[in-house]
């Protein structure tokens, strides 16, 4: 059965004035509405600064208690390895284990003043991360959480909820694909549909599309040709019919980014998420 998530506000895109508790009531009102996830994207030297995904993210597993939260992308290669390991785990922790994290290359930038490799950092990171999770357990929502001391080694490696960019794959990446539990992706049609064929074809387990723009009030249909990107804008009869689309090729996990985060309009997506199985 195919999930839907939110994406959490980030005050840029029209609706209530973003302020302190924005996050927190935007969580809260997701989860009271069904939702099954709500999530967070990065935006770090490409012409915008959102929240810190992960701060978002704790605020918002403060908050709920049962709907899985997590990043859609994260530039890994931007932060310092170890204090992103701990970051991130301490995330894990406060949403009781339900935490998924996406990650990213991302580019090189001006921001970054440290003459290490993208790749390596994010191999760096990606190795502290593995070794602090083996020192995990069970927390609330069923995941793996990190112990009071986070980054103390245990005797196995429990692997990190990890996702990775675009569905756009070749068999060249197929062992990669194989060892990762699910994959997100922003993109055209077309590339939606011939990169999920691949991703089942070299094993991959959830696929989720992240980014998908709701536009409910939007006076004319937003065009849905191949190489027209995947969104939601135009009447609710338009946006079921492309939710179903997506169902029929088999996403197990579909995350909206509405413009609004009102009770009411949250409960109106949902509705119109729950008609289009």
């Amino acid at each position: 059965m195919t999930r839907f998530g939110i994406a959490l506000p980030t005050g840029s895109t029209g609706g209530s004035e973003f302020g302190a508790s924005s996050l927190a009531d935007a969580a809260r009102r997701i989860e009271a509405a069904g939702f099954e996830s709500a999530w967070t994207f990065d935006s770090v030297g490409r012409g915008t600064l959102r929240p810190d995904p992960l701060m978002a993210l704790a605020v918002a597993g403060t908050v709920t208690r049962t709907i899985e939260l997590g990043t859609g992308v994260f530039q890994v290669p931007l932060r310092n390895p170890v204090e992103l390991a701990q970051r991130v785990l301490t995330t894990h922790l406060v949403s009781g284990g339900g935490f998924s994290s996406g990650w990213a290359r991302g580019r090189r930038q001006p921001i970054s003043p440290r003459s290490v490799s993208i790749s390596n950092r994010a191999s760096v990171a990606s190795a502290n991360l593995s070794t602090s999770w083996a020192a995990s357990g069970r927390g609330e929502r069923g995941r793996r959480v990190p112990r009071p001391h986070l980054a103390r080694a245990a005797g196995r490696t429990a692997r990190a909820h990890r996702l990775v960019g675009r569905l756009e794959v070749d068999r060249a990446r197929g062992p990669r694909v194989r060892r990762l539990d699910r994959v997100g992706a922003r993109s055209s049609w077309r590339a939606l549909r011939e990169g999920i064929a691949r991703f089942r074809d070299l094993g991959g387990k959830r696929a989720i599309v992240t980014n998908v723009r709701v536009d409910l009030d939007s006076a004319a249909a937003s065009p849905d040709g191949p190489e027209d990107p995947c969104d939601l804008k135009g009447t609710p009869e338009i946006a079921r019919e492309r939710l179903h689309r997506l169902r029929e090729w088999g996403y197990d996990d579909i995350v909206l980014v509405p413009g609004r985060h009102e009770a009411a309009y949250l409960q109106q997506l949902r509705a119109l998420c729950l008609s289009s199985r």
